[in-house]
């Protein structure tokens, strides 16, 4: 396994662990992609019951989040440096508010209140950077956000290997793409564990983890 396969598994863990803790926690609300705060928009306009405010929210603080990263990196590369670790910085940063804001808001009993809101804001900031890096800084990496698209990949490449057509490079791509949706269905469950044994204090593995990310970015 490859440094790069390392890192796709390092960083598909944390996405799956942080989506699932900001799901469990904040009433559904998706931290790591934004397709599944309009699925639940449009449920909570058809049926409405709490927890609206949050992923309307969520989704300009994702935004947001991207326009800030693309920034920080064009200005870096500006002047000739690498904006894998200013970014990985500045998602730690907002991931460690979504910790300290979602303990300190503790218990949630409704997303609409100022703690638990800001929370899921900073949650969804974190994830947007992370996005944004897999396309910024990350771009030898399979995606390690969203999952779809590395599944839909995953099965064509299978398919063609099966069929005896496959061509050179389908397999490296067919582990580059499987190492982060395994990684991010284990982070899944075991953000969810962790969660309800631990509370919002479970982010803190996905903390060390972006720590030791930062201190190994170039």
């Amino acid at each position: 396994m490859t440094s790069k396969h390392t890192l796709g598994i390092a960083l598909g863990f944390t996405a799956g662990y942080v989506d699932t803790v900001g799901f469990v926690a904040l009433f559904g609300l998706f931290t790591a992609h934004v397709t599944g705060n309009f699925v639940l928009i449009g449920s909570e306009l058809a049926h409405p019951s709490h927890g609206v405010l949050i992923k309307f929210l969520a989704f300009p603080a994702f935004i947001l989040a991207v326009a800030l990263a693309r920034i920080v990196a064009v200005k870096l590369e500006a002047s000739g440096k690498s904006a894998a670790r200013a970014l990985t910085g500045m998602q730690l940063l907002f991931l460690l508010v979504f910790m300290l804001l979602g303990w300190l808001s503790t218990p949630v009993q409704s997303t609409d209140a100022v703690l638990p809101l800001v929370a899921g804001i900073a949650g969804a900031a974190a994830m947007g950077i992370q996005n944004a890096a897999s396309r910024l800084v990350w771009t030898e990496l399979a995606p390690t956000t969203v999952m779809t698209g590395n599944v839909t990949q995953i099965v064509i490449d299978l398919v063609d290997i099966l069929r005896g057509s496959a061509v050179t490079g389908t397999k490296a791509r067919l582990w580059k793409f499987l190492w982060p949706v395994l990684a991010f269905g284990v982070g899944a469950v075991g953000g969810a564990f962790a969660y309800r044994y631990a509370g919002f204090f479970a982010l803190g593995l996905p903390v060390v983890i972006l720590c030791l990310v930062f201190g190994l970015a170039e």
